[in-house]
């Protein structure tokens, strides 16, 4: 695997090695952890996507540090941060920008007013409290990195992700996301309820004097150097092979009314890759591309309507689709 040229920063070069990117990674982690405290697996699949310059959909009830796990995210990367409050009365345009008179006498003209979009880090909180015609004004930002307003194509600044939270559907007020809009979050991270000993470390830290001060760990060029290593790093054919294989088998689950897309394939191979270089290792091995599973296709799936009924959950039957697979089946 070739190393990455990246500006530090002080601006100079340097070389990245997959050392770099373990220690970078794991230093990341640590920084954020200090916030986010007992979801250690979560923060690192966060990271993986956003070195995947993936976008990542956060799932859980309210309370339970969603908002504060990205806006901390941003803060250690130095990364521009925007936050918009999703609510049935958004429109469209308060997510993209729109096009404004300014009257100036016979200078007067239209001019573009860039909208929360036009940044590096977006967290579109409670994202499923919007209409979907609001979701979907996401759309062209997430999957082409730019917004069309009134027929002209403005790009969006790199690094871009979008970083989504959402409540479970069950909960009132709530609006399912399209499912086209679901296949272009790299990554659906549940966040779970803490245990008694993670919940009383939480009360120590949240409710002292003091509140833990945060300086970035990296630059934005250095994490630009990061993605560009994460996408050079080398896969078996084999290790290919087994993606397909697992794809496939979603479809061919009985209680799957619609399997897993091909972004989907894509999602578990770059993923992957991310896990293999934070663990020290320039190659894939199986076990990243079955760590990548759950978070990159669990969102991908469209249970049966059986599947509903008796209360299973897509991760459940990705572990039987995960055992089939390994079975050679």
């Amino acid at each position: 695997m070739s190393d990455a040229t990246v500006g530090n920063a002080t601006g100079s070069t340097a070389r990245l090695s997959g050392g770099d990117f373990a220690r970078d990674f794991h230093e990341l982690v640590r920084a954020v952890s200090s916030v986010i405290v007992g979801q250690e697996r979560t923060v690192e699949d966060l990271l993986v996507a956003a070195l995947a310059r993936g976008h990542v959909l956060i799932e859980g009830v309210p309370g339970l540090g969603k908002t504060k796990l990205v806006h901390t995210f941003a803060d250690v990367c130095a990364l521009a941060f925007s936050r918009i409050q999703f609510t049935p009365d958004l429109m469209p345009a308060d997510v993209t920008g729109t096009n404004v008179f300014i009257d100036a006498g016979q200078q007067s003209r239209f001019e573009f007013q860039p909208g929360p979009v036009f940044t590096n880090v977006l967290l579109a909180d409670e994202i499923n409290r919007a209409t979907p015609k609001t979701q979907s004004a996401l759309l062209e930002a997430m999957q082409e990195r730019a917004v069309t307003v009134a027929g002209k194509r403005y790009a969006l600044d790199e690094p871009f992700m979008v970083l989504a939270t959402q409540n479970p559907l069950e909960m009132e007020g709530t609006y399912p996301l399209p499912e086209a809009q679901l296949d272009r979050f790299l990554f659906k991270i549940l966040i779970e309820r803490p245990d008694a000993a993670t919940l009383q470390r939480i009360l120590l830290i949240t409710t002292g004097g003091e509140e833990t001060a945060l300086e970035p760990v990296i630059s934005k060029e250095r994490l630009l150097g990061l993605q560009a290593m994460l996408r050079a790093v080398p896969i078996a054919e084999s290790a290919l092979d087994y993606v397909v294989r697992l794809v496939e088998a979603t479809h061919a689950h009985k209680l799957v009314r619609l399997g897993a897309s091909p972004r989907g394939a894509q999602a578990v191979t770059l993923a992957a890759k991310g896990y293999a270089l934070a663990a020290g290792r320039p190659h894939v091995e199986l076990e990243d591309l079955r760590r990548a599973a759950g978070p990159a296709l669990r969102h991908r799936l469209l249970l049966s309507f059986e599947a509903e009924v008796e209360g299973l959950t897509a991760d459940f039957l990705l572990r039987e689709v995960l055992e089939q697979v390994d079975k050679g089946g």
